[in-house]
């Protein structure tokens, strides 16, 4: 299926922006990844053998973390608010960023590197909120999680959003709720990270219906039913709701459907400075 790239609003210029940290034009980008990588599991060992390897093979075989730092995505952005924030990976994620940029550790050839100031996690599963409070305890990103139902919990105002692979836990009139309340707390110039499956690819989509429902069990937790959608469907949903929208594949390495939406806020009446 072909999918229309919306023009790159990250050009324009956003409210409150830190200067950029430096980069370092001899750094490998491998290195570096391998680097964060080790820097960003590190903490899940004082949340048990479990909470470690599952980060170290969550952050190492999904091609998402890695695309999201190389593409600059999550940069600029200061205020994060994850949605589904399983075991608080991507706190400890932001946190390595930031020591690596901090010392002169960031390649040349990636994006700007994320400038997270602010970071709260939404979780519904226990367990997982007990093991990212016990792994992130100490980081200077200071994380807040919040352990509650993503269709109730309070959604503070944010500059980026990021939702990977949980919308399809909730039916279509719950999505389309929760992504409007998304699109209210980040006002003007927010970002919309959300990560789906494509049901218009039959194969690759039923392939990443199976491995959830199977890492679901092994964590534990009751395998819920699913509400998918088309690429097609996400984007006119998004779209009016207030977002720009670009979509991009997001399954390099693995036989899965996945896309991910980089939705920007447009302003809209009513929208927050």
């Amino acid at each position: 299926m072909k999918q229309e790239l919306a023009e790159d609003p990250r050009e324009a210029p956003q409210p409150g922006r830190e200067a950029r940290p430096a980069r370092a034009d001899g750094v490998a980008p491998d290195a570096a990844w391998r680097a964060l990588l080790d820097g960003a599991s590190a903490p899940y060992r004082a949340a048990g053998r479990f909470a470690w390897h599952f980060a170290r093979g969550k952050l190492g075989r999904d091609p998402v973390f890695r695309a999201l730092l190389e593409r600059g995505e999550l940069a600029g952005r200061a205020r994060v608010l994850d949605i589904g924030c399983g075991q608080g990976l991507l706190a400890s994620l932001l946190q390595a960023c930031a020591e690596a940029a901090a010392q002169g550790r960031w390649p040349a050839a990636w994006g700007e590197a994320p400038g997270a100031r602010q970071y709260t996690g939404i979780e519904l599963m226990t367990r997982d909120v007990a093991r990212a409070q016990a792994a992130t305890a100490g980081l200077a990103l200071a994380p807040r999680f919040v352990c509650a139902d993503m269709r109730q919990a309070e959604l503070p105002d944010c500059d980026l959003v990021v939702i990977l692979d949980v919308l399809h836990y909730v039916d279509h009139a719950a999505q389309a709720a929760l992504l409007a309340r998304v699109r209210s707390a980040l006002g003007r110039r927010g970002r919309l990270l959300l990560r789906v499956g494509d049901m218009d690819d039959a194969r690759g989509f039923a392939a990443s219906q199976w491995v959830d429902r199977l890492v679901t069990t092994v964590r534990g937790h009751r395998v819920p039913p699913t509400w998918g959608r088309s690429v097609a469907q996400w984007r006119e949903l998004l779209q009016g709701l207030g977002f720009a929208v670009q979509a991009l594949p997001m399954s390099r390495g693995t036989p899965f459907a996945n896309v991910l939406l980089l939705a920007d806020a447009t302003a809209i009446d009513g929208d927050r400075a």
